[in-house]
């Protein structure tokens, strides 16, 4: 029964997240109706002693990277810069690569530290206009951005600023450049695949007859490429990103030490910090704040009348992002403390491999939930000190654990239900029946990655 009460609580959140029902609004409920099945009388205490708990941890951490990143990517926008980067793109490559350029296109952006969901809406203009261009099926866009905005540049590349590559560093006490080879080999895998399963898609639609189509929705109006500021300015925030994101990393441990203790007069006991769980996450809020900084110093004529406006739409944003996160951070916390998980926990702990165990625990969880980072978020919440044990067991180091734990978080959390999904095709005026093919098979080939990826550490053993 025990067990049963856990699935339940899994399987409604899966469903009301499916039905489009707010994940901040339904992870409490779905945890608590759990607890009420379990015991009655520790409805309460769960919900303010673990619920709250789990929920305000995860705010007071990741919430600036949240909204930095939502800053910085309406920024971008604001200014023009993502405008003048997708042309400039178009130009190096040619419009006759139309899928190649769009997936190198929201590859750095989103690199870059642009949210992918604004990506979707910069980059959507202009790949409806070169498929026009080129009679390529409209439907393949979805595709197209998911395999450049949602796949390895969201958690394979080393660096990368995305949070669901900076919330395994506080598990695992590790960066963001963690297993630099094992990342860099995944990503080629995802992007070499996933680019010629694209482009024999476009041929076998092309050969039956298909073209761009008609009597569709959400087309956009012509892009207006006048007055673009230049592509090496627009870029240079996005290599700065990098380039401060790395040398943070390096310089923080040096600055801090492995531990600091803040003391104030005001304060009635010092404040320790253990610098190596937040090392990644001050050095991507550091790189962002700077990259913030560039654009405005940069491209102030063009987003001064902008910035208010723009400014609360990516604190909104950030807010919701984080919160949806957050909460079911803290289902997860809650579903970990309750006898039926223990099953559950003994179930995956079956799995010999500790990576392959790892990477099924997070990559199922993401998927139930319909998030990379809620999905890694629930899973780290309930099996990280399982997964840290049965790495140390076999030896296998925490950044190879961390690189595996990120890229199965963007695995099968692209189902139907997903936020970014439901958002392309929203965007694109396209349907889960018209577009959804390519995107799970875009899912299929990043959830492989993981895999090719661990076969390579354990027949190399590159980090």
């Amino acid at each position: 029964m025990a067990l049963l009460i856990v699935l339940a609580a899994l399987a409604l959140l899966m469903y009301t997240a499916y039905r489009g029902y707010s994940v901040i609004l339904m992870a409490p409920i779905c945890a608590l109706a759990a607890v009420l099945l379990t015991d009655p009388t520790l409805v309460a205490p769960v919900f303010s002693g673990i619920f709250m708990e789990k929920m305000v941890v995860f705010v007071k951490l990741y919430f600036p990277v949240f909204l930095l990143g939502s800053l910085f990517g309406k920024l971008v926008e604001m200014s023009g810069f993502s405008k003048a980067i997708v042309n400039a793109v178009i130009g190096w490559i040619g419009r006759e690569k139309a899928i190649a350029v769009i997936v190198v296109v929201c590859a750095l952006l989103t690199y870059g530290g642009v949210s992918l969901f604004v990506v979707v809406f910069a980059v959507y203009p202009f790949a409806a206009e070169l498929f026009r261009q080129g009679n390529i099926p409209k439907r393949l866009i979805p595709g197209v951005i998911a395999l450049g905005a949602f796949s390895f540049t969201m958690d394979s590349l080393p660096g990368t600023p995305q949070i669901q590559n900076i919330i395994p560093t506080t598990f695992f006490k590790t960066t963001t450049w963690a297993a630099p080879w094992l990342g860099t080999l995944g990503a080629l895998f995802i992007f070499v695949v996933g680019l010629l399963y694209l482009n024999y898609r476009r041929r076998q639609l092309i050969a039956a007859g298909e073209g761009y189509g008609t009597q569709l929705h959400n087309e956009p109006a012509p892009v207006d490429t006048s007055n673009l500021p230049s592509p090496w300015l627009a870029i240079a925030p996005l290599v700065l990103i990098g380039v401060v994101n790395f040398a943070l990393t390096r310089l923080i441990p040096l600055w801090y030490g492995t531990s600091h203790t803040l003391a104030l007069p005001g304060l009635s006991k010092p404040v320790t910090t253990a610098i190596p769980s937040v090392t990644a996450i001050w050095a991507v809020e550091g790189a962002l704040l700077f990259g913030c900084l560039f654009v405005l110093l940069t491209a102030f004529g063009a987003v001064r009348t902008r910035v208010q406006e723009g400014s609360k739409q990516a604190v909104a944003g950030a807010l919701l992002a984080a919160m949806n996160t957050a909460s079911e951070y803290g289902f997860g916390g809650v579903i970990a403390a309750l006898p039926g998980f223990i099953a559950v926990s003994h179930a995956l702990a079956a799995i010999p491999n500790p990576l392959v165990n790892a990477a099924i625990s997070v990559s199922t969880l993401a998927g139930i939930t319909g998030s990379a980072s809620g999905g890694m978020s629930l899973a780290l919440a309930a099996l990280s000190e399982q997964f840290i044990a049965a790495a140390n067991a076999a030896h296998i180091p925490m950044e190879v654990l961390h690189r595996v734990v990120a890229m199965a978080s963007g695995g099968m959390d692209t189902l139907p239900h997903n936020g970014a999904v439901i958002t392309v095709l929203a965007v694109t005026g396209l349907t889960h029946r018209e577009s959804y093919r390519d995107i799970f098979a875009i899912t299929v080939i990043k959830t492989l990655a993981v895999f090719f990826v661990i076969t390579v550490y354990y027949l190399t053993g590159w980090v």
